[in-house]
């Protein structure tokens, strides 16, 4: 079925975890707004010190679409994505960062392979064709090529940027996930168990506007450190049993159930 022009199907939830991001979250969700098959949006204000609560209420008020929830405590990206993907019920899930390193406009290419049928789940890679990207940090591009090989090395799989903020899940799937990790640990332990319960996975090339620090970058050498660890704890000390509360089974979406109903989402959660 090719996907309804309208957008009558709405079949997409998107989380969007946001710290300390005043300045583009309001930008940011106008765009998501515009994606085609939007279902929901839900924004997870990890504690937020600055006015991006208030702005994350405003922008509920005036986009009916828009969910928001509030931590009451600063718990990391990790914590955000968990809580925001809880709250789903779309039959695709997108995790969308909150300041302008993704572009909402290539949301489209991202979710296409769930949509058409042929994968599970769908990374947007930095690297596999070059797009536009800015040029910042050397050795930031070399710590992520580290990572994604002893992510590959441990995974069997091929991809080229596992580090990637920009992913795409089929909402059974990753409902279903048990989600232990901390700080930006997410993009490697959904790595490690996906590849357990062999997911089609796919990549798709992506733009990256990346930030600098003084722009209000957060990654650091920490969490690469921690990337390293939670690769090894995910691949080689856990199972798939364990890394879900129910196996989901793995039918690819047909494309006409992508875009129609969606049943219930939540079935098998505790």
């Amino acid at each position: 079925m090719v996907p309804d022009p309208k957008g009558r199907h709405d079949c997409l939830s998107v989380v969007i975890p946001a710290y300390n991001e005043e300045a583009t979250l309001a930008m940011i969700v106008r765009k998501v707004i515009g994606v085609p098959h939007l279902l929901e949006v839900i924004i997870v204000d990890d504690c937020s010190t600055d006015r991006t609560w208030e702005i994350a209420q405003q922008l509920a008020r005036i986009y009916p679409k828009v969910k928001v929830v509030r931590h009451e405590h600063n718990g990391g990206k990790t914590a955000a994505v968990k809580t925001g993907i809880a709250l789903t019920c779309g039959a695709i899930v997108v995790i969308q960062d909150a300041d302008l390193e993704y572009d909402p406009d290539e949301m489209g290419g991202l979710i296409q392979p769930i949509l058409d049928g042929r994968a599970d789940v769908v990374y947007g890679s930095r690297f596999l064709v070059r797009r536009a990207a800015r040029v910042l940090y050397f050795y930031h591009y070399l710590a992520n090529k580290f990572l994604t090989f002893v992510s590959n090395l441990l995974t069997n799989l091929n991809l080229t940027d596992v580090e990637t903020g920009y992913k795409a899940f089929n909402g059974e799937i990753i409902r279903n996930m048990v989600i232990v990790s901390r700080g930006f640990g997410f993009e490697i332990e959904v790595t490690a168990k996906v590849a357990k319960l062999g997911c089609a996975i796919y990549e798709v090339p992506i733009s990256y506007y990346g930030r600098t620090y003084e722009e209000g970058k957060k990654i650091g050498l920490r969490d690469g450190l921690e990337a390293l660890w939670f690769i090894l704890r995910f691949n080689l000390l856990c199972n798939a049993r364990s890394s879900f509360r129910h196996l989901p089974q793995l039918r690819r979406l047909q494309p006409s159930s992508a875009l129609g109903a969606v049943g219930d989402p939540r079935m098998g959660r505790t």
